[in-house]
């Protein structure tokens, strides 16, 4: 808590230059008392990503609702195309914030790639701050790396992943990773997550810091998420502490982790924003731009 003394000078009422006291019953509203200011509460903010762009007007509406929106600087995952570019200005005048990402790879790709994965995703890298650049996303714009695959990361997935987030910490941006915080198996009796195993190498192999947006959308008992609503709890409620983001509902849900809460998504078993035919994946933040990217 923070407590503020306001003092005021006032050439009334006896507070001059003779150095004199105001006398509080003579002086009246020159008396000036101590004010307790408060931290405000940490505040909460509710936004959304998908791969296609909806529309101009679409994001409009649904600007009603969110603070900010995913947008991606490369086409997504299956997508050949990436409608999202050159709407950042449009999106900044609509009052949006942002949630920046880039399409990753899958274990698969980065086996039969014809380079390294440390190369590699420096290579995807390059290609994610021309991107950005030409967007016109301001320095120090938090880059997500989509990483879809959970579980401990295997040898080459660590590779391009960390050959890519070291890339982008040397330019001018900030890395960041969309990864899972759902438990996996992992050695007998043992579970483990993406984020956690993350951690460990960047703690093991003193890199640079990552942000970290996380998704977990298990519903009680499996997990912390509420489904498909637009009053989340806290970011900290995700089960994976010190997270810039929590993505605690997607489209489809996972049948096998969201049973309790199957009500809150549409009968097709995607989630919509309330009032939109638009499917969505659902985010809360401790920022209205979580990516710094206005």
């Amino acid at each position: 808590m923070r407590i503020a003394i306001v003092s005021l000078m006032m050439a009334l009422g006896g507070i001059a230059s003779c150095g004199k006291k105001a006398d509080p019953a003579v002086a009246g509203s020159n008396v000036v008392r101590p004010v307790a200011m408060v931290d405000p509460p940490i505040k909460d903010y509710v936004g959304f990503d998908r791969n296609d762009y909806p529309g101009d007007d679409a994001m409009a509406e649904l600007k009603k609702q969110f603070a900010y929106t995913g947008y991606w600087l490369t086409p997504p995952p299956g997508e050949t195309v990436n409608g999202w570019v050159g709407k950042r200005e449009i999106l900044k005048a609509q009052g949006y914030g942002f949630l920046v990402l880039a399409n990753g790879r899958f274990d698969q790709q980065i086996k039969a790639a014809k380079m390294s994965p440390e190369a590699l995703g420096k290579k995807d890298a390059a290609a994610a701050i021309a991107a950005a650049k030409a967007e016109g996303f301001p320095a120090k714009t938090i880059l997500f790396l989509d990483q879809e695959e959970g579980g401990r990361l295997l040898a080459e997935q660590a590779g391009y992943l960390f050959g890519w987030t070291e890339a982008i910490a040397a330019s001018d941006f900030r890395p960041g990773v969309y990864a899972s915080g759902q438990p996996a198996p992992d050695e007998p009796g043992k579970t483990i997550t993406t984020i956690q195993d993350i951690r460990e190498h960047i703690a093991k192999d003193h890199l640079h810091p990552i942000a970290i947006w996380v998704y977990q959308d298990a519903c009680a008992p499996a997990g912390p998420a509420p489904g498909c609503v637009i009053t989340p709890p806290s970011k900290d409620a995700s089960g994976t502490p010190e997270v810039m983001v929590w993505q605690y509902a997607q489209s489809p849900r996972r049948p096998e982790v969201t049973q309790s809460c199957a009500k809150t998504y549409g009968t097709d078993g995607n989630c919509y924003a309330p009032g939109s035919k638009l499917l969505i994946d659902m985010n809360v933040a401790g920022s209205a731009d979580p990516s710094h990217g206005r």
